[in-house]
């Protein structure tokens, strides 16, 4: 049966993207892990890879199409030996359904049922209460390209793409604990990458089969609260009336600024922050700065120490370098740092990755790297998804101290300042010192103001003397 290709998310904040170019074309063969389009998602383009194999029968949602729904149909796949007469199925199934519902990604009108729903779970967009369909039995058939069933040892079968399955041997990640996203439930590369970012969860048990009863489905799990009251909401009208009605032009809303207001509006409401604030000489990190500069290509930068200082810190306080859960504290045994890029409609935030491992030069480049892709769109899901804790940087921009928002769910973020002479006091004198104010937001539920002043103090002698980093 034709297999429908549907928008996939990218992210777990994705609703909607852009079809902004497809990379095949009607009557082109497909394998699994060849890339069939570009998608721009509320923070970066990128690119979707093919599940399953075939040949691209009929392209449903042009390139260039803005506001696809996640999991609308954008595409036909047509399995080996299928025809194009075999379209007009697949057609009529994807009119019959509403562009927003969260079907599985399966073969049009297919009979068979998601192994998803061996696990006691039911097919989504099945309708509340409606019987199940009996269970696929062992080796029977292949459904989108895999076997179904178990293995030749008889263990159950994990379905994964074959890019899934590097990812997760790379990453050491155990596949059967993870539930796929994929058609019939195949783990997907997404899933991987929400695996690494800490957001994968162990497939449900599915209760003992009684022979000739009737298949037994647990109750749904109720979907989760919000995470606050939202705050209060105004309409256009509204804000006129408030503002006087004065002349006015409209900006839409970008999905990242839409994206942004949420996330930030959570974190203010949901996360008790606190403020700590550290002046730090920068002298001596300036000469250092100029020195190394000279004698090397790599052009590093005050944010590059400063990215290294902090990781170093974090790893001399780790309990600095943690999140919140309503389990436990997790503390993180590798130090990610996000920092904060500036775009055009927004920000975004990549990560240098095990940062305190990584040397100055290293760091430069790649951060250099990583902020000229951020703004050309063109970042990797991983590359700006997850992180343990965040830098802002505004001293560039002439900023002498601010407080930053934390970015969810790291319990702290680091705001810098720009480096200014300032009058300071030596031994009981006046004299003059380029001084740096660092201010840390701290999640309190995480970071108590011990911990925080602890990581305050050690970034300071860091910064202060420069050539600690290079040991």
């Amino acid at each position: 049966m034709p297999i429908e290709i549907l928008m996939p998310a990218l992210s777990p904040t994705m609703t909607e993207g852009n079809l902004a170019k497809w990379l095949k074309k009607e009557g082109d063969e497909v394998r699994s892990g060849d890339v069939l389009a570009e998608i721009e998602t509320d923070k970066a383009t990128m690119e979707v890879e093919a599940v399953d194999e075939g040949r691209i029968g009929k392209i449903i949602v042009p390139e260039g199409t803005q506001g696809v729904k996640v999991n609308q149909p954008i595409a036909v796949l047509l399995a080996e030996g299928e025809e194009a007469a075999a379209l007009a199925q697949a057609g009529s199934s994807a009119a019959g359904r509403a562009p927003d519902q969260r079907s599985p990604n399966r073969p049009a009108q297919d009979p068979r049922p998601n192994p998803s729903s061996q696990a006691g779970e039911g097919v989504a967009g099945a309708k509340e209460g409606s019987p199940s369909p009996p269970p696929a039995q062992a080796g029977e058939g292949r459904v989108g390209g895999v076997s179904n069933g178990r293995d030749e040892s008889g263990a159950a079968r994990v379905f994964a793409s074959p890019l899934a399955r590097r990812m997760a041997q790379q990453a050491g990640v155990d596949l059967a604990s993870l539930r796929g996203s994929g058609p019939q439930g195949r783990i997907v590369k997404a899933d991987i990458e929400a695996a690494l970012a800490g957001g994968a969860r162990k497939p449900a048990q599915a209760p003992a089969a009684v022979p000739g009863a009737a298949p037994v489905r647990p109750a749904p799990t109720p979907s989760a609260p919000p995470a606050a009251a939202s705050a209060a909401v105004f309409a256009k009208e509204q804000v006129l009336a408030l503002a006087g009605n004065p002349p006015y032009s409209e900006k839409p809303h970008t999905p990242m600024r839409r994206v942004i207001a949420r996330r930030l509006a959570e974190s203010k409401q949901t996360i008790p922050h606190f403020y700590l604030s550290v002046d730090c000489e920068i002298d001596e990190l300036l000469k250092t700065r100029t020195a190394l500069n000279a004698k090397s290509e790599a052009r590093i930068s005050v944010n590059d120490f400063v990215v290294r200082a902090t990781a170093l810190a974090l790893r001399q306080v780790p309990a600095a370098n943690a999140s919140w859960s309503d389990d436990a504290i997790l503390q993180w045994e590798r130090v990610d740092i996000a920092v904060a890029v500036a775009l055009e409609d927004g920000l975004i935030t990549p990560i240098v990755k095990a940062a305190d491992q990584k040397g100055l030069a290293a760091i430069a480049a790649e951060t250099k790297d990583l902020a000229a892709r951020a703004r050309a769109g063109k970042l990797k899901l991983e590359e700006f998804q997850g992180g343990t804790f965040s830098i802002s940087n505004l001293g560039m921009f002439g900023i002498r101290q601010f407080e930053a928002v934390i970015n969810p769910p790291h319990g702290g973020i680091l705001a810098v300042g720009a480096g200014e002479q300032r009058p300071v006091v030596r031994d009981g004198q006046l004299a003059v010192a380029t001084v740096m104010t660092c201010t840390l937001s701290c999640d309190h539920r995480v970071v108590d103001g011990a911990i925080g002043a602890q990581f305050l103090g050690a970034l300071k002698k860091l910064i202060e003397d420069p050539l600690r980093m290079l040991l």
